[in-house]
């Protein structure tokens, strides 16, 4: 005989939060959230570095109008800023606009060696001939005999071109050069019947 009772449903209280379960959760979610925040942080971690602020050729003397200030994410071997600050030094080689500037090529002005010459050619110069490229110089004594290589592999630091609708040579090639190869170029120069400067490659 049935007493006419029902079981009565246990109500469902929703969790406190005391309760362990929460608490964990709470924990793993805050745990994931400083990782990635941490993750994303040293991803995002640059160094200011200098780099050129327009097209730089040897033998530049660097001061703030010739670099800019970059944040890169980099390895060493370029000069930090404002730490290495390398005002009244050298460039040893071309930089080209935006290009970090390697700690490597710059040098102080009592070290740097190289000369800037002027060399007129008396052919064309190839119009992949530019600032930074390497070239050598190659003459032709007066009075006929062979060519003659009178410079090998000098920067360029310049070129200047006559107006290509001429088809004449006569551009002048800015070149830089040892200060103890200075005298001997100048005489194969002085002496040459034509002059010619090839770039490398």
């Amino acid at each position: 005989m049935r007493d006419g009772t029902r079981p009565l449903a246990a109500r469902v209280r929703p969790p406190g939060w005391r309760d362990p379960r929460l608490v964990v959760g709470v924990l793993l979610i805050a745990i994931a959230v400083a990782g990635v925040v941490a993750v994303l942080a040293s991803a995002d971690r640059t160094v200011p570095v200098y780099a050129a602020a327009a097209e730089l050729a040897p033998g530049t003397v660097l001061d703030e109008s010739t670099v800019a200030i970059a944040h890169v994410r980099v390895g060493a071997g370029y000069l930090e800023a404002p730490a290495s600050a390398p005002w009244g030094a050298v460039l040893t080689r071309a930089v080209g606009e935006g290009e970090l500037i390697p700690a490597g090529a710059v040098v102080d002005a009592g070290s740097y060696g190289g000369r800037r010459l002027a060399v007129v050619a008396t052919s064309p110069v190839a119009p992949e001939v530019g600032a930074g490229t390497v070239v050598d110089v190659w003459v032709t004594p007066a009075g006929g005999g062979p060519s003659e290589r009178a410079g090998e592999s000098l920067p360029v630091a310049s070129v200047s071109r006559d107006d290509p609708g001429f088809g004449l040579g006569g551009e002048t090639v800015y070149v830089i050069v040892d200060a103890d190869e200075v005298g001997g170029l100048l005489d194969a120069l002085a002496h040459a019947d034509a002059v010619a400067v090839v770039g490398e490659g």
